[in-house]
């Protein structure tokens, strides 16, 4: 599918809005809507965007563990688990 196959006028939208929205829950590829000339909102199937907010929230626990790498802000593993183990002892103790 070409960008410019993509790129729809709001007008357009607004008389075909069943087609549309079939149309990219088909092809998964977002579809840009324009007004007056600009692009203003993009359209996309439910699973692209979950899948594209995943991979947001995954980027930035990736960014936050290199931030505290950065900043000395890590333990050994071996630590890490004992310390786990401690509180999950502490909980399951009647």
């Amino acid at each position: 599918m070409n960008l410019s196959d993509t790129i729809i006028p709001i007008s357009e939208a607004k008389t075909h809005t069943a087609r549309l929205i079939n149309s990219v829950s088909e092809s998964r590829c977002p579809v840009f809507i324009t007004q007056n000339g600009r692009a203003r909102v993009v359209v996309e199937d439910i699973q692209t965007y979950e899948e594209t907010r995943e991979t947001v929230a995954f980027l930035k626990i990736m960014v936050m563990g290199r931030q505290n790498v950065a900043a000395g802000e890590v333990r050994p593993v071996t630590v890490a688990f004992a310390g786990i183990r401690k509180r999950l002892a502490a909980v399951q103790k009647p």
